[in-house]
């Protein structure tokens, strides 16, 4: 039975009040917040971060196609879900795609998955879906977004939740859209593009659903909406029969925000994160037509119960200092040139040292037993010569052996936090602490790994991997 054998989410640390954008434009105030990336985060980022949740004791060697879904890709012209099986460092073989232009991309991806399983081209799929998308400012958006990441795994090996039935429409409604090199989403007036649009599409998709697969709406212990804001959603549940305080699955519009491709995605592992066996849930994603998915759950979803998911980032967060440092985040703010070179990039090194740089795999000696990281031609404890395992320790926790702070920085958010970290089970590494509060950080403290983009340089993006303190 064809299902989700694993689940993961992300949600940025940083929140942004509402009360803090309207106040920017002299307004009144806003409700609530949203989760924004920080000035080293994108969806790719993102989209690792919630894959690392998703594929906590799962063999990652086991993967046989990764699907990442964005409305927001790195790169116009480059896969970005190579590099992300790059950084999970995946078997070579792996089929990667990227998927964007749609909101409902992930559950598009769902369809492209269960394909590939029935056809035996794949065994295990991984779908990503992340967002991390630009408003312009003293706008609707501008409220209404927020960033963040989902990831599934899917298969037919004892799934802890399968998916009974899917139903799949296209509309060429135009609603919402971005042209090339534009940076900002466009729309229509709202009473055409709800009243023609999603307001009765949405039902209308949702009902011949239904009737394919033979059920009503109080079938469903849960059921998981798209919708394109609080209202709308409110509304669409009304009309479909749904009772809004046991059933409607929340949105989060009011704590993270309307977050894209992820939207459903992230929802979805909400519902599962509180679903016990035997439970049914109905997913419906909007975005140029419908998808409809029937779920339920098995026992093995109490496998899972150690994702972090949306529960636990949602309880680690850091607020946003003032709104011209979100700007800042977002590059909405041009900033005098300052007085160090311009950085650059160099393909060769970036290729060369991609094992170092981007899967984050160190070695250990064969015969001392001593991590070595960076990797060495010597071991640096016994100088035995080429006798190393691979070693990864992107997984690895630490704590914090020395830090020093540097006020001067050329990053947006000063100071910039440099420590050495001891790796549990050996080894130890340098580097930049991201997501953080500088009066906190003490020596002893237990750290974690987390994927960023360390600069732009030369038009290209430099990932590399920092430290933050441990979430969740």
């Amino acid at each position: 039975m064809f299902g989700i054998l694993s689940y993961g989410a992300y949600v940025p640390m940083f929140r942004l009040s509402r009360d803090q954008i309207a106040k920017a434009w002299g307004g009144g105030s806003g409700a609530g917040e949203k989760a924004v990336a920080n000035f080293d985060e994108d969806s790719l980022t993102m989209g690792v971060e919630a894959a690392v949740d998703c594929l906590q004791g799962i063999d990652h060697k086991s993967i046989d196609a990764l699907y990442f879904v964005s409305l927001t890709h790195p790169y116009q012209e480059k896969q970005a879900a190579s590099i992300i099986a790059e950084v999970l460092d995946l078997k070579p073989d792996t089929f990667t795609l990227d998927i964007d232009n749609s909101p409902r991309g992930a559950t598009s991806a769902f369809r492209l998955a269960a394909d590939a399983i029935a056809s035996g081209s794949a065994k295990k799929v991984l779908v990503i879906a992340s967002d991390c998308r630009v408003t312009a400012p003293h706008s609707g958006d501008e409220m209404l977004f927020g960033d963040g990441a989902a990831a599934f795994l899917l298969g037919d090996a004892k799934p802890a939740v399968t998916i009974d039935n899917a139903y799949h429409a296209f509309n060429s409604f135009m609603d919402t859209w971005r042209l090339p090199n534009e940076p900002f989403n466009r729309t229509w007036e709202d009473r055409f593009i709800f009243g023609e649009g999603y307001s009765k599409i949405a039902p209308q998709a949702v009902a011949a659903a239904l009737k394919q697969f033979k059920a009503t709406i109080k079938d469903f212990a849960k059921v998981v909406l798209y919708a394109p804001d609080q209202r709308r959603h409110t509304e669409l549940a009304r009309a479909l029969g749904v009772d809004a305080k046991t059933q409607l699955q929340e949105a989060f519009f009011n704590n993270i925000g309307h977050t894209g491709s992820a939207f459903v995605p992230m929802m979805l592992v909400a519902a599962l994160q509180e679903a016990k066996a035997g439970d049914k849930i109905l997913t419906f994603n909007y975005g140029d037509g419908c998808d409809v998915h029937a779920l339920t759950v098995t026992a093995g979803i109490e496998k899972l119960r150690n994702r972090r998911g949306i529960k636990k980032y949602l309880a680690s967060k850091l607020p946003v200092s003032y709104y011209q440092q979100y700007l800042i985040f977002r590059d909405l703010v041009i900033e005098e040139p300052g007085g160090r070179a311009t950085r650059t990039s160099s393909l060769p090194v970036l290729w060369r040292e991609r094992k170092n740089l981007v899967s984050l795999i160190g070695q250990k000696c064969r015969v001392c037993g001593t991590v070595n990281f960076p990797l060495q031609r010597l071991c640096i404890e016994c100088q035995t010569e080429g006798e190393f395992d691979d070693y990864p320790i992107w997984d690895k926790k630490g704590k914090i052996f020395t830090f020093s702070m540097d006020e001067r920085t050329v990053q947006p958010v000063a100071p910039s936090v440099a420590c050495i970290m001891d790796l549990e089970g050996g080894g130890r590494f340098y580097g930049n602490i991201t997501d953080r509060d500088p009066a906190t950080i003490d020596v002893g403290q237990e750290v974690e790994f987390t994927f960023r983009n360390i600069h732009d340089g030369g038009g290209l993006h430099n990932y590399f991997w920092k430290m933050r303190t441990v979430r969740g």
